[in-house]
């Protein structure tokens, strides 16, 4: 029988440098199998035995302790009822640096001051020299600064990791890179560390520009009998400029290619503090990297003093010059998403020609006249379609630009196409857009803001699921969001938190469906991984955030609900009325004025406070049952049953009407099961009456935009819910595609009728549209009784006209296909169910089918007489 494959450590694909303790495994069982019945797992000195066990996913390594640098060398074989497995290809694994133990190296930063020429944020070139007798078996490099930092062995640079350390929450947690420079080193002489170190995350942040630039950095040089050099920052390292003068992750880069760098021999004494190493640990994050290369689809002169390059794609990344011009040319890279009437950029929508005391997205560069140099910026990112590009001599053509696209470095998981090639646009618009803002954390834009928004990512988190493997990535943000969490529960706006306290005397943290990311993020990452140790880490997180909002609820009233009954009702214990709420940010109409932001201070957010607080503590309520929590179970059971009641008490009328009367609120009613049985058809109808008022657009905000499909398709009306997918006309998501949308809007008018562009053009959160494509029009459901894909299953609903659909998943267990067409007058559907799984199929026509692992296709007849 063949062997397992695809063998995992983690989340990761590339587990080098790793500080987990006990790492978990993870394989694939072999092709024509149904089921595993038992394992066997050697890593290094480890044999587990064989273990009876269905169990393929994270796995526990159970061998003894390991140490720094360790080198794990794993396989594991399996029996399934086709018998015995050959044992896998081996995988192998690289521990970091696990203990504050193992750490020599002094934290280092520069001298107080900015280094000669310095501009704007300064940046500092850090470095020492070491001799090296003999040859050396391996040598690994680990390194993490406060900022952004990259590496130089001799000359050239280490890995291909940018942005590094990444963003994290600075105070509890640092990110350790490793890297292998066996290659980079020449024995027999004289070796030159050189770090390169930029403000970048902490001087971005205002919450962590107190903290200042910093550097930690070891060297482990093992001889071929294994004996152990350690070399580490520390008084002997020396700190000057260099060619990059200042960088700023919203700013830009400043760079002189003029200028030499050799803060060895010319550079001043650094700093050497002491800091907490316990803090020190590795990303279970992939890194973000250079993924993808785009060559200009024009280059046009709106005015004789400038350029502009049009990628054709809005990215986050960089432009690589490759012509610079003769010496001592300085050229400007003005990096913005859309053109004005005359073609040239414009950065306004963005940030307002009175709001930008300083450059923004702005990089420069000053030639030194060297043939074949090139600039390329790696101590930023930018937001981009378009560059304007002032004081080149000479006309640039298409090879001397490349577009670079950065982000983290995630897998593949998730393909749609259709028959309607409008919709299979907008699906790569979502994903360009989900490119564009995974870039270490979950950004909302890559522009103006940057930062790791919580509701955004609660909202999108489903869609990205399907795209990407982003369960290493969610993670990495998790342990940030419960970092920063405040001892009384309350969850920030965003994680990490880049705020000083300041911000939030207008915005106070504690936002229903924000902070509720807490909860809900965790729970679809489980749904969708089956990491069931995720919940068990962020349970203190989860519960605090719960425990906080029932608190508010519980001792606090709005004034004009005390106002109107002085004597408070039973249910209103349970009613969550009170505190600032971004609420149903961004319906069609509504704008983000400072007017707007200071009625979500005063106003009365019951209706959807109240049901997140219902949503939060039922699905606590699960997270417990999972975990075998059984007082915790029955407790946040007992506070969503009251919270419901409190809810359909205040807010639900005995006809099945609402209050407030809005999409959003029969949305959230019906998506959250808020709504008894005996009234869905009422409340449905009601919703459906709104949709058509408004011309049958959509009416909804920020957090039920994405719940409002899948509401319309689970309460009979599938066609609405194609309607309002299909239209056309703004709001829309095509009228996106038609406007030539290449990544997600803001706004729904983010380019207006007259092709005048407003707010960021890359906000993922409307995108989570996709998962409709994903979970309805493909049908590929997970199923919480068989999480990470177990169990899942199968329920096409066709529509609008469609005659086809596709889609694919490369889950867990492995790739999982739906495939349905229109022939004659039946409906096909092929449907592949990986090894180790099992699918319920669910036909249109209502037939249901039990099916295991394989490949099979299924008849029934045809549901949406609209194609006939």
């Amino acid at each position: 029988m063949a062997a397992p494959h695809h063998l995992r450590v983690e989340h990761l694909d590339e587990p080098f440098g790793i500080t987990v303790a006990r790492p978990r495994l993870s394989w694939r069982l072999p092709p024509g199998s149904a089921r595993q019945e038992a394992y066997r797992l050697r890593a290094g000195s480890w044999d587990s035995g064989r273990v009876v066990s269905p169990r393929s996913l994270l796995v526990p390594y159970g061998g003894p302790p390991l140490g720094a640098g360790e080198r794990v060398e794993w396989s594991v074989q399996v029996w399934t009822d086709l018998g015995r497995s050959e044992w896998a290809e081996p995988a192998s694994w690289e521990m970091g640096l696990p203990h504050p133990g193992d750490w020599v190296a002094r934290w280092i930063e520069p001298p107080a001051g900015a280094p000669a020429g310095a501009e704007g944020t300064p940046v500092w070139y850090l470095g020492r020299s070491f001799d090296l007798a003999a040859e050396v078996s391996s040598a690994r490099l680990y390194a993490t600064a406060h900022g952004v930092y990259e590496f130089f062995v001799n000359g050239r640079r280490a890995g291909d990791m940018e942005l590094t350390p990444g963003f994290t929450s600075y105070p509890s947690t640092l990110q350790v890179q490793t890297f292998d420079v066996t290659a980079l080193l020449r024995p027999g002489g004289e070796n030159t560390l050189t770090a390169v170190l930029s403000g970048g995350w902490v001087t971005w942040t205002n919450r962590f520009r107190d903290l200042g630039v910093g550097l930690l950095a070891q060297l482990h040089l093992v001889d071929p009998a294994g004996a152990v050099r350690r070399l580490g920052t520390g008084a002997d390292w020396r700190a000057g400029a260099g060619a990059i003068r200042s960088a700023d992750l919203r700013q830009g880069q400043v760079t002189d290619l003029r200028v030499g760098s050799d803060p060895v021999g010319v550079g001043a004494p650094v700093v050497v503090r002491d800091v907490d190493l316990r803090r020190l640990v590795s990303s279970p994050a992939p890194p973000v990297r250079r993924v993808q290369e785009l060559r200009p689809v024009r280059i046009t002169r709106p005015a004789p003093d400038r350029q502009v390059i049009d990628l054709g794609q809005n990215i986050n990344g960089w432009i690589r010059l490759a012509r610079l011009g003769p010496a001592g040319t300085t050229v400007t890279l003005t990096h913005g998403e859309a053109v004005d009437t005359n073609g040239d950029l414009t950065i306004d929508h963005l940030v307002p020609p009175e709001q930008r005391a300083e450059p923004f997205q702005e990089d420069q560069t000053t030639s030194a006249g060297v043939p074949g140099q090139v600039f390329e910026p790696r101590h930023v990112t930018h937001g981009f379609r378009y560059v304007r590009v002032q004081g080149h001599p000479e006309d640039l053509h298409p090879d001397d630009v490349t577009g670079v696209v950065v982000h983290s470095d995630l897998r593949r998981t998730g393909w749609f196409t259709c028959g309607d090639d409008r919709l299979n646009r907008l699906h790569e618009v979502a994903v360009w857009s989900l490119r564009g803002n995974a870039c270490d954390i979950p950004t909302d834009c890559p522009t103006r803001e940057r930062a790791g928004w919580t509701g955004d990512w609660q909202v999108f988190v489903p869609a990205a699921a399907y795209l990407y493997d982003v369960a290493g990535f969610t993670t990495k943000w998790l342990r940030d969001l419960a970092a920063d969490q405040r001892p009384d529960g309350t969850v920030w706006h965003c994680a990490p938190n880049p705020e000083p306290a300041a911000f939030y005397e207008t915005f106070p943290p504690g936002s229903a469906g924000w902070g509720d990311a807490s909860v809900i993020v965790p729970w679809e990452i489980y749904l969708a991984y089956g990491d069931r140790d995720l919940l068990e880490q962020q349970w203190a997180s989860m519960t605090a955030w719960v425990e906080y909002a029932a608190r508010q609820a519980r001792e606090r009233r709005h004034p004009s609900r005390a106002e109107a009954r002085p004597v408070p009702a039973e249910h209103e214990r349970y009613l969550w009325d009170t505190g600032f709420h971004w609420g149903e940010w961004l319906e069609p109409g509504a704008d983000m004025s400072a007017a707007t932001v200071a009625l979500l201070n005063v106003a009365d957010h019951g209706a959807t406070a109240t049901a997140y607080l219902y949503r939060s503590a039922d699905l606590l309520a699960r997270v417990a049952a999972v975990l075998g929590r059984d007082a915790a179970a029955a407790h946040y059971g007992q506070l969503a049953s009251a919270a419901r009641g409190a809810w359909q008490a205040e807010f639900l009328r005995p006809d099945g009407t609402m209050t407030p009367d809005t999409q959003a609120t029969y949305v959230r009613a019906l998506a959250f099961d808020l709504v008894p049985p005996s009234l869905r058809v009422a409340a449905t109808a009601r919703l459906a009456g709104l949709v058509r008022a408004a011309g049958t657009h959509l009416g909804t905000g920020f957090l039920s935009t994405s719940l409002l499909l899948p509401a319309l398709a689970d309460n009979g009306e599938i066609g609405l819910a194609y309607e309002l997918l299909l239209r056309d006309t703004e709001p829309s998501w095509l009228t996106m595609i038609a406007r030539g949308a290449t990544t997600t809007w803001e706004q729904w008018d983010g380019i207006d009728a007259d092709g005048v562009p407003h707010a960021s053009l890359n906000h993922y959160s409307k995108g989570a549209v996709v998962s409709f494509l994903h979970r309805y029009v493909t049908g590929i459901q997970p199923d919480p009784a068989g999480p990470g894909y177990r169990r899942f299953r199968v329920a096409p609903h066709p529509g609008g006209g469609l005659t086809w659909a596709e889609g694919r998943h490369d889950s867990p267990y492995g790739p999982i296909e739906s495939h349905w067409w229109y022939e004659r007058d039946s409906f096909r559907l092929d449907v592949t169910v990986p090894p180790g799984t099992t699918a319920e199929v669910r036909l249109p026509d209502g037939q249901r089918h039990e099916m295991p692992p394989g490949r099979r296709r299924f008849t029934g007849k045809i549901h949406d007489r609209s194609v006939q």
